[in-house]
């Protein structure tokens, strides 16, 4: 029987040797960029890449998700390794869909690859048998918290209950026989250093959908007659800025509302404009606080010049939670591919993401391989360094997985028993229920 080394080394070779069909996913992936719960071409390529590396799979989980598991020659606990599907819209990336302006401007593309690589890697041959357990494969859509309108839409018609990928499979039962769950994320050399960077924590948030309602007017013959719903944003996104030194710096609060309908003519005075935001904090309680906060700086707006507004808060993410246990067995793989003086501990980052959701739940681990350049979210984010952006990561991943279902699953059962989520699947269903609001504030 095979070593545990040899076992890693078994996989590393394997996803070596598959490099250049793993990495030409990640690069078809890429120059067809498609936002959240639109994602069909990119699940189209997952599906496929399944079905090629004999896989059974589901598809069509929250919209455009895909699960495909692996089974060791034992039974014992579930890993889920993940990917993200979508992409964000980045007007003027070099990478952007000329019609939407979607575009990999945060390597999810590498991700998806990175989840296919490790499965290339367990699925070499001996290595499967050896462990104890699954590997749960899932293609997660929409963790960009995009769209907010588009997404809330789905949301009204029944199509799905949350806007995020994440907490749309925890509300399914996608992650209902999972034990602990994995996924590598592209960074930029801009922003971290070393190779691969891990742990530490990032900020949860919540979102809103915002209308103001004035009435329409000639906007030079009699501007006296309208209400001018523009100025009400304006007054708001003041007000918001205005409430910025309220905010606790531990706490870490982010605004940053953008006017996604500024009016429908110049010659008249706008009567119904939109706006989104996130309202984003280190902790649930900072970040509600701040909601409301948000919530009372828009009803001033609209106030101050007689209108009305439409406020949606829609849940969005929670605070990550890396499990040390976990990033310990990460990190010794990690140096063993890059050299120890080549990984980098992360603090707390003001981002978000909805694997923040899934740590509420389970052990997780979020590392990131700093394989690209420029801004994340920006127009100079471009993946550079695919071997690192995608075998090295794949590689990591595998080698953690087979620590963790080795022996028996020793150690993810572990793991796993000494966890003490801050929520079950129940709790966390009603706290993130419990922040949908939908009010309107008349004069």
């Amino acid at each position: 029987m095979s070593t545990v080394d040899e076992l890693k080394s078994k996989a590393a070779a394997e996803i070596e040797r598959r490099g250049e069909y793993l990495i030409g996913i990640a690069r078809t992936i890429l120059n067809r960029p498609e936002p959240g719960f639109r994602e069909f071409e990119t699940a189209r390529a997952v599906g496929e890449a399944f079905a090629g590396l004999g896989i059974a799979y589901r598809d069509r989980i929250g919209i455009t998700g895909l699960r495909g598991d692996l089974h060791g020659g034992a039974r014992g606990p579930t890993v889920a390794v993940m990917g993200e599907l979508d992409s964000l819209k980045v007007l003027g990336h070099p990478h952007a869909d000329p019609e939407t302006s979607a575009a990999h401007a945060c390597g999810h593309h590498c991700q998806i690859g990175m989840m296919l690589g490790a499965a290339v890697g367990l699925l070499a041959e001996g290595v499967l048998d050896a462990l104890s357990g699954r590997v749960a494969l899932m293609a997660v859509p929409a963790e960009e918290y995009i769209e907010v309108e588009y997404r809330d839409d789905l949301r009204r018609a029944g199509k799905l209950e949350f806007i995020g990928g994440k907490p749309e499979f925890i509300r399914l039962g996608e992650l209902d026989d999972v034990d602990v769950a994995m996924m590598t994320h592209t960074s930029s050399v801009d922003s971290d250093s070393g190779m691969i960077a891990f742990g530490g924590s990032n900020n949860g948030m919540v979102a809103k959908r915002i209308r103001f309602l004035g009435r329409a007017a000639h906007a030079g013959g009699a501007p006296h007659m309208g209400i001018n719903a523009l100025n009400a944003a304006m007054i708001a996104m003041s007000a918001i800025h205005a409430q910025r030194e309220t905010y606790q710096d531990p706490h870490t609060i982010r605004v940053h509302p953008i006017i996604t309908q500024g009016g429908v003519a110049v010659s008249s005075v706008p009567a119904d404009v939109r706006m989104e935001t996130y309202v984003r904090g280190a902790r649930a309680d900072a970040f509600l606080d701040a909601s409301e906060k948000v919530d009372r700086a828009l009803r001033a707006g609209a106030m101050a010049v007689g209108g009305s507004v439409e406020i949606t808060t829609l849940p969005g993410y929670l605070p990550i939670r890396s499990d040390e246990s976990m990033l310990s067995l990460y990190a010794e793989n990690a140096a063993s591919l890059v050299g120890r003086s080549n990984l980098r501990r992360l603090s707390h980052r003001t981002g978000s993401t909805d694997m923040g959701d899934v740590s509420q739940l389970m052990p997780v681990i979020h590392p990131y391989v700093n394989a690209a350049t420029g801004s994340g979210h920006g127009i100079d984010y471009v993946v550079q360094d695919y071997e690192l952006g995608v075998l090295t990561g794949a590689k990591a991943m595998a080698m953690t997985v087979i620590d963790l279902l080795a022996n028996g699953g020793e150690q993810a059962r572990r793991i796993a028993g000494e966890y003490r989520p801050p929520l079950s699947k129940d709790s966390y269903l009603d706290l993130m229920r419990s922040m949908l609001s939908e009010r309107t504030y008349q004069k």
